[in-house]
């Protein structure tokens, strides 16, 4: 069954996302991909995530592809403008991929070129209208297209933001531009995820959302994510925990967390799925369902 068709299903889904290489190698990419055939339903390939050089999202989704595994081309608005946004897309439906998942992109001072200039022609939002507009026959200037093409949409949004509204505002904003999916910033504070849910169930019942389930290999790393990343709490029992175990042990517990927030999700029924970054030790992201009984 193809992630699009999935998303017409009652199954929890499960997806996952890879960092594709600084350079040409892509064995390690491959091999991480390869132990994650058949047990998620699709598998992000990051687009330069943190504004890190890299090989491209829409060359790792072809490999991927090309070895039958269903994928999801990330598209981010920092590095294009309309014109090579819009030929990314066509270029990505040509080659087979139609999950396309529509990002503004992080800012290019948190990366490994902080002299680079961001374009950020568009944003999340207006990328959307960009990919429904060429499904129709037409690109941003209105010129008819020879052949339209025909995509399974996603967005983001940050479930644990203060204030909540803005972010359903843009998301409401995002599902009426053909958004079919949403992968959620980290969660950890499920309370708060369920009053976000709560609210985005009011605003539509159809969209699959799927919760960002990021895996903390140390206390140190939860700790600064709690306290300078906007959107994101860590409860102080997972940073106890972390802190509580040996060194060698920290992420053996990164792992169990993670694995206890998918189980939990699952069984309260609490969204959609889940969605598991691994920054970093994709190859965990196994250990990591086995731990929630997938």
């Amino acid at each position: 069954m193809s992630f699009k068709e999935l998303l017409n299903s009652d199954k929890f889904l499960i997806t996952a996302e890879i960092g594709p290489p600084k350079g040409v190698d892509i064995e390690p990419m491959l091999s991480k991909a390869m132990a994650l055939k058949g047990k998620v339903d699709a598998i992000n390939i990051t687009d330069q995530q943190s504004s890190v050089m890299r090989l491209g999202s829409l060359a790792g989704c072809c490999i991927l592809k090309r070895e039958g595994m269903e994928t999801i081309f990330q598209v981010t608005c920092r590095d294009r403008n309309r014109i090579a946004l819009q030929s990314d897309l066509l270029s990505a439906f040509v080659l087979g991929l139609e999950n396309v998942l529509c990002l503004t992109g992080d800012y290019v001072g948190l990366g490994d070129h902080p002299q680079a200039k961001g374009v950020f022609d568009l944003d999340s939002v207006s990328l959307l209208q960009a990919a429904r507009q060429l499904e129709q026959g037409y690109d941003l200037a209105g010129n008819e297209l020879t052949g339209k093409p025909c995509f399974c949409l996603g967005a983001t949004v940050t479930p644990g933001a203060d204030p909540l509204e803005p972010q359903l505002i843009k998301m409401d904003k995002k599902i009426k531009m053909g958004a079919r999916f949403i992968q959620t910033q980290a969660v950890f504070d499920l309370c708060r995820f369920k009053s976000f849910m709560h609210n985005a169930r009011r605003l539509n019942n159809r969209v699959k959302i799927m919760a960002g389930i990021l895996l903390l290999t140390k206390a140190k790393m939860a700790t600064y994510i709690d306290k300078n990343i906007p959107g994101i709490v860590v409860p102080p029992i997972f940073i106890d925990q972390l802190e509580a175990s040996p060194e060698a042990s920290t992420l053996k517990t990164g792992i169990e967390i993670a694995g206890q927030l998918i189980r939990q999700i699952h069984e309260e029924k609490v969204c959609d799925g889940v969605h598991i970054m691994a920054i970093g030790k994709e190859e965990m992201i196994p250990e990591i369902l086995a731990s929630a009984g997938f």
